[in-house]
């Protein structure tokens, strides 16, 4: 099956475009098979090429000014076309070329928010059950990277970004969309745009495929894939949640407290997904409670740092909308949210029910952050938000403002509701930045 991306890649004046992760493990894996073959390197950073072997080099900002003289363009997802029209016919990329190899054996996950969280959750339980079983994708594993590791009985659960799949023609056997809110806007513009390329997972099914989508999302796209299943917390779906008993289209299943570590009840839409999908795959009732049991959560997603002087901490670094922040502080009701820390990147999407939320649910205090957290500020003040809200410089005083500020007994939580970029690299250095900062600010 690696000859039919070969086929493709063969006798071809290849342009690399974005040599970062993915960028890399294509270089690793047409080296490795087509190793007399010559290949330009396009990035906006420059890049030592004094290790690769027949390889020219564009950097800098004109990086994408000769596009058109290749014949095939191998693009990494983080990079966006300067002129996508001019090029169209000649973009490829990682998840392209493997799904035109695998995708009778892929299941693809995508949606705004949760499917790092499901597709780690689905891939748990399969393996568990069918240890001949690959994760890759946006979750940080390139799928060139594992390739030659399928064989014809290999389950593969692929983490599916709407860059990944913007340019694609193909979609997977088995589709997953969580679901979709406004995001990415600085990249796409119109929110449309952004739907768009997400809708490409289930857009090129073919007979005989599966398609998983959330309830409100099911009428979007008409895929054509024969088994459709929707996914609905609250409302009647073919599988849907009302409180912990999960219904399906055979009956229903309890999800006892404590079933699964994740924590929040958003996280129970997630468990039901990844029911839904490995059902399907055959795992049984028993299988599947067994296998979720012993599931660890990924860090930085309503992660719990640790309870200090009276004050527990949570880090949700991965809240970058509205719904994430608003689902975090709804998990976290109970205990009480004595600080909330928001603010990022401005991307300019709209943060009105956000701050709808925030004037009910008032937070003892309301930390914000640049830029968007400024933003937020301001809309609260025109709604007029009585709770105290302070605005500060960045993370670091934010930190040490929530540890004076915020009620012993009560939670400190950042869910910022923005993008990290410009600030941190990606939200993962935001949360560990985060954690360490609270344990500086305490002393623990």
């Amino acid at each position: 099956m690696i000859e039919d991306i070969l086929k493709i890649l063969r006798g071809k004046k290849l342009l690399l475009l974005g040599f970062g992760r993915e960028g890399k493990a294509s270089y690793e894996l047409i080296r490795r098979y087509l190793p007399d073959q010559p290949l330009t390197i396009a990035d906006q950073q420059p890049q030592d090429l004094s290790q690769l072997h027949l390889v020219e080099g564009i950097f800098g900002p004109d990086y994408q000014e000769h596009l058109a003289d290749y014949d095939l363009i191998l693009k990494s997802p983080g990079i966006v076309l300067a002129h996508p029209e001019e090029v169209r016919d000649k973009i490829t990329s990682q998840t392209e070329l493997f799904l035109r190899a695998f995708r009778d054996q892929v299941i693809g996950i995508t949606g705004t928010k949760g499917k790092s969280t499901t597709t780690s959750l689905i891939y748990h339980v399969l393996k568990e059950n069918h240890p001949d079983c690959l994760l890759m994708g946006n979750i940080g594993i390139p799928a060139f990277s594992l390739a030659e590791q399928v064989t014809p009985d290999t389950l593969i659960v692929y983490e599916l970004s709407c860059h990944q799949l913007e340019y694609i023609s193909v979609s997977p056997h088995a589709a997953v969309l969580l679901n979709l809110f406004e995001e990415h806007l600085d990249h796409y513009g119109t929110r449309e745009a952004y739907f768009n390329a997400k809708r490409n997972i289930c857009r090129f099914q073919q007979p005989g495929d599966l398609y998983f989508c959330n309830l409100l999302q099911k009428d979007d796209v008409k895929p054509l894939a024969a088994r459709q299943f929707t996914l609905c917390q609250g409302a009647p779906a073919d599988f849907w949640l009302e409180g912990r008993v999960l219904h399906h289209p055979d009956g229903s299943l309890t999800l006892p407290v404590g079933c699964c570590p994740l924590e929040g009840e958003h996280n129970l839409y997630n468990i039901m997904t990844a029911y839904a999908v490995t059902r399907a795959f055959g795992v049984s009732d028993e299988a599947f409670l067994k296998a979720i049991a012993t599931f660890s959560p990924l860090p930085h997603r309503l992660h719990r740092v640790g309870t200090f002087r009276g004050v527990t901490y949570y880090d949700d670094s991965i809240s970058t909308a509205c719904e994430t922040a608003i689902q975090a502080m709804e998990s976290l009701k109970q205990q009480g949210v004595g600080s909330l820390l928001l603010g990022g990147m401005d991307r300019g999407i709209d943060y009105t029910s956000l701050c709808q939320y925030l004037v009910a649910a008032s937070p003892d205090h309301l930390i914000l952050m640049p830029d968007s957290g400024m933003r937020i500020g301001d809309m609260l003040e025109q709604m007029g938000y009585s709770a105290p809200m302070h605005r500060v410089s960045g993370l670091e005083e934010a930190v040490r403002l929530a540890s004076e500020v915020t009620p012993a007994g009560k939670v400190c939580l950042l869910s910022p509701a923005s993008a990290s970029y410009g600030f941190f690299k990606n939200f993962e250095e935001r949360g560990d930045h985060f954690i360490q900062l609270v344990k500086e600010v305490t002393g623990c």
